[in-house]
């Protein structure tokens, strides 16, 4: 049998057996990734072996891959009331995000001022990072205990020199999503750009680019069981944006290189099969979870109770390392994460949980728990079962878990 090592803050370790491997799996890290739909693997399929076509090319097997792209693109931009044409395909949420935040500044070199928040998705941080190290000033709005952004702050850090407000929806860590629609408003009136980062709320959550005053919205397709390796930017008609990839003049000169029609054609069918149904069914498994957890001594929850994304559940334990307890739910072949996925194999605590006001060592202990339409209450009642006596086992050999 396989045996995983943990170290205790002694430096003391212990083993523990693999269980049974004909344990069935529960997956509970979906904010990491999905399970692709059968239905979308069946649409995606067609264009694999019969509409196989360059979307470029202008013979009938070019015009077919031509025609699902556009059917798509009409598909998600009418998922956020835009226009089609305001719709550009990536490779995902990364490329989206760095897309809309490099492509604003290169077009704006007059106004060199960006702001953002402190719990943004990596991907986003790095960016504007990146963009500091060229000359652009850079403010990282502070958020509160549950994770909502300061708009009297945002107000203020306003100037003549901003060129774009970039705030994510949903959080990616903690559930916490924002008020798009008041922050929205604020920018519109003072002429500001404004993105957000939709990866995890995206069908989830009210999206409306027109109700909102979103001009640039970031989203994927392996967040809503499509396909990895596709997303879009949904970029408002007028916005001058500098593309990151010159080729082709694919997606209208601001992306280039060939589209990933499989892929496109796989997302767009992922967002015609989102359910409110499925969003109401996760609410009640999310509230079941953190309800049953909430009863194990020493665990608090992270982010708001109310505004929070349908299948997010993020919370921390003292005394406690959260890769152990991600271990020992592995174990019991329950899949769950520390944080994000991109900065899970990180040993630096999470950037979220220390701007909502946690100390380093409370970060390490966090856990995060993200639910899908696949999920059953019966993996729910499993979960809720074997998360005590996990959590009883680290305390009792924990130096700090018995306070």
């Amino acid at each position: 049998m396989k045996k995983l090592i943990y170290m205790d803050t002694e430096n003391r370790g212990f083993s523990v057996s693999r269980k049974s491997e004909k344990i069935k799996e529960i997956y509970l890290d979906n904010a990491a990734t999905t399970k692709v739909d059968e239905r979308v693997l069946k649409e995606m399929e067609k264009y694999h072996s019969e509409y196989y076509g360059n979307a470029s090319s202008i013979h009938d097997k070019g015009e077919e891959a031509k025609s699902g792209l556009e059917k798509a693109r009409k598909i998600i931009a009418n998922s956020i009331n835009a226009s089609p044409e305001e719709i550009v395909f990536t490779s995902g949420g990364t490329e989206s995000n760095n897309l809309a935040i490099k492509g604003i500044a290169f077009s704006n070199q007059n106004k060199k001022h960006i702001i953002t928040t402190k719990i943004e998705h990596d991907c986003v941080l790095n960016a504007c990072k990146w963009l500091e190290k060229q000359g652009w000033k850079i403010t990282y709005l502070e958020v509160n205990s549950e994770g909502f952004v300061d708009v009297e702050q945002l107000k203020r850090e306003i100037n003549e020199n901003t060129a774009l407000v970039s705030i994510i929806h949903g959080n990616n860590e903690i559930g916490t999503v924002q008020d798009l629609e008041s922050i929205g408003k604020i920018c519109r009136e003072k002429n500001i750009l404004f993105h957000t980062d939709a990866c995890q709320s995206y069908t989830k959550e009210n999206l409306d680019v027109k109700k909102q005053n979103l001009d640039l919205v970031t989203l994927n397709a392996h967040k809503i069981h499509g396909p990895k390796g596709v997303g879009a930017l949904y970029i408002r008609n007028g916005i001058k944006i500098t593309p990151l990839a010159h080729g082709g003049g694919q997606e209208k000169g601001k992306r280039g290189g060939t589209e990933n029609v499989p892929g496109v054609v796989g997302f767009a069918k992922a967002v015609e099969i989102a359910s409110e149904k499925e969003v109401g069914k996760m609410k009640k498994l999310r509230d079941k979870i953190i309800n049953g957890i909430e009863k194990i001594r020493g665990a608090k929850l992270n982010g708001s109770r109310e505004k929070r994304l349908c299948n997010n559940i993020n919370f921390v334990f003292k005394g406690i390392e959260g890769e152990a307890i991600v271990g020992y739910l592995n174990e019991h072949r329950i899949c769950c994460s520390t944080g994000s996925a991109c900065s899970s194999k990180s040993l630096e605590p999470s950037h979220v949980l220390l701007a909502i006001g946690l100390k380093p060592e409370e970060a390490h202990g966090s856990l995060r728990i993200s639910l899908s339409k696949y999920t059953t209450k019966k993996e729910v009642e499993k979960l809720l079962k074997v998360l005590p006596m996990i959590i009883k086992k680290l305390r009792s050999i924990s130096p700090f878990g018995g306070n």
